[in-house]
Order: C-alpha cells, then structure tokens, then sequence
C-alpha cells in the first residue's frame, strides 16, 4: 500500500469547518496557493471534489458532508496518541479561552461565581460566554464551543451531557404590583393581568397554558422578549407578569413562597398557582473532550458552582 501522508488530516478537517480554501489557508497558517494544492491532493486521496462552487461561495459535496464529523474524531484521536496521558494540568500558569454557550439568564446567575471560581485557581483562563440563539450540536462538533448550559434537546447521539440542577419557572412583577399586596395568588388573578414571555420563537404557549387550560384559564400574553433579564426588565417598569426560572430570579430579587411574606426589591418573584414540571439544566459537550484533564476540571467546576448557587427544586 503506497504511504499516507497524515498530515493531509490536518489539512482535510480545517477545510471542511470552513468550507473555504482562504479561510482554512489562514486558520493553518499557510497560503492561498499552497492551500489550492492541498486541497488537489486531498481530492486526489478521496477520489472526490469535496469542495465545490456555488455561486461566489463553496460548498461541501455529501461525501465531505459524510467525513466531516470522522475526520474531526480522527483527528483528535492522533493527538491524543501523542499527548501525555497522565500529565496534570498546571492550573496556575494555563492559558486558555474556553466558550461556553449559554442564554442570558445562565450568565446572570451563574457567571460571576463561576468567573470567580475559575480565576481563583486558574487566573490566566478567560470564560467567553456566547449567545445561544438555537440547540445545534453544531458547535460542539466543530469546536467552537467547549460546553452547552440549558436543557438538553436534539444534540446527537454522540454528545456527552452532564444534569447541573433542577430548575423551576416562577412569576415576577414589579414591587407594589397588586399582586404583590393583596392576598393569595390564584390562577384566577394570575391570568387577570398581561404577560411577558422569553421565546426564541413565534409561539411562547408552554407548559404553564397548558396548566391553566386544564382549568379552564388562559392568560393573555401581551409581549414576547427574546430573553429572560429582558422579561424582568419589562415587568419591572409594568404591571404585566413574567415568566422566568427560578435560579435567575433568585439571583435578583427576593422570593415569595406560598406562606413566606416578599423581600423588599424593585421586583419580587412568586410560586406560580398552578403546577408545572420541573426542568433539569445540563452541561453538554463533545466527545473529543471527555479525557482532556482540563476540560474535566472546568466541568467539575461548573457542576459545583451551579449546585452551590441553584435554588432547591
């Protein structure tokens, strides 16, 4: 069998995350030209084009659509074969970005101790928080994120997910709304007043309508935000309610139970009156990651944090 040249994978897996001969041509280093001549190599290989014109852009043909996720693992299993097996990782003198994705409402409450607990021990490591407008696995496959915080979806049969903490949604006005002042919350007051909902999508209905409906109710939802401190941020200045989880409110206002009088604050939270299931918050990341020591010490140190700040269920 005629020799494979390995280092082809390299080149293989950085033109397949970005579908372009300049992107990946800079991302290694290397020129346009010589880039142009790998991928020539790499079809020669394959026996197929892997990377074809479509309009002013490029495209991956359905067999590199097909390698994508195989190259990546290959990849990273040659590496692995060469990195120390048992090394631990000096935390004090890393150097290292790692993204966690996650909505807004994670970083509010959870951010500050997490940041906190991270540079106590590892001061030059950066935690970049990015939006996560959608669950794709995506990111994870490709690399551009190292963990995923929220509640699991269709990720993939091949992605690793970690329960940090049960969470619940409650309601939160504004202080001296009258449902703050006046006596019990009933299902029949909740829904007297307008609603505020976070939805990424057209619809906000959800479990609590559904709740509600069971006993006749709806609620008018009069304003759809598309983020949880934006839901507060409305309710705060309105007599409309929001519908936000508890381990963010908590970290914001104080908390009426169903026989607990209100903290003082700008917003106050309430149990909702109807019952609702609860929801279990993850952390998610790819397989690639799973042995890496300092990957595992920041999942540890997420799971910690997020059970030490979580609100009970």
């Amino acid at each position: 069998m005629p020799e494979i040249d390995l280092n082809l994978l390299t080149a293989l897996d950085m033109l397949l995350a970005e579908a372009s001969v300049a992107r990946a041509a800079r991302r290694l280093g290397l020129s346009a030209s010589a880039m142009s001549r790998t991928l020539a190599r790499l079809r020669e290989a394959t026996g197929d084009p892997l990377l074809v014109r479509a309009g002013r852009d490029m495209v991956l043909t359905p067999t590199a659509q097909k390698i994508r996720e195989r190259t990546r693992t290959a990849l990273d299993e040659a590496r692995a074969v060469l990195r120390p097996s048992h090394a631990e990782p000096d935390l004090a003198t890393l150097r290292r970005t790692f993204t966690i994705r996650a909505n807004d409402g994670f970083v509010e409450a959870f951010g500050a101790p997490l940041i906190a607990a991270v540079t106590a021990v590892a001061p030059q490591v950066c935690l970049r928080f990015a939006p996560k407008p959608e669950k794709s696995p995506a990111h994870l496959r490709d690399g551009s994120a190292d963990l995923e915080i929220g509640v699991p979806g269709e990720m993939g049969p091949e992605v690793r997910l970690q329960a940090l903490f049960r969470d619940r949604f409650v309601g939160g006005v504004r202080k001296g709304h009258p449902l703050e002042c006046e006596g019990e919350i009933s299902a029949g007051r909740y829904v007297a007043f307008g609603h505020v909902v976070a939805s990424r999508h057209e619809s906000a209905h959800g479990p609590v309508d559904r709740a509600l409906a069971a006993s006749g109710l709806q609620r008018t939802i009069v304003a759809i935000v598309p983020s949880f401190p934006a839901a507060l941020a409305v309710a705060r200045s309105s007599d409309l309610i929001a519908l936000v989880p508890a381990s963010f409110i908590g970290a914001h206002v104080g908390h009426r139970g169903h026989d607990s009088g209100i903290a003082c604050n700008s917003v106050c939270a309430f149990e909702l009156p109807v019952a609702t299931e609860r929801i279990t918050v993850s952390q998610m990341w790819h397989p690639r990651l799973e042995v890496d020591p300092v990957h595992r010490w920041l999942r540890q140190l997420v799971l910690s944090v997020c059970r030490r700040e979580a609100p009970p269920p």
